[in-house]
């Protein structure tokens, strides 16, 4: 499958960027499915974020 348009117009400080919207997304407590990257590249760099702020959100939640 030939990639995007989109999924070609990425570069390290904006995939750096997606990373840290999603992990503030995850830190707060945001749901998952509101990632808003279209493109595949970035919303993976946004679903990794998530993911990592979402284990420290979780991880206060027991604590507190």
């Amino acid at each position: 499958m030939e990639p995007s348009e989109d999924d070609r117009q990425w570069s390290l400080e904006s995939l750096e960027k997606a990373y840290q919207q999603g992990y503030m997304a995850g830190l707060t407590g945001q749901p998952r499915d509101r990632q808003p990257y279209t493109a595949e590249v970035p919303a993976a760099a946004w679903e990794a974020g998530w993911d990592d702020g979402h284990e420290q959100y979780r991880l206060a939640q027991k604590s507190a």
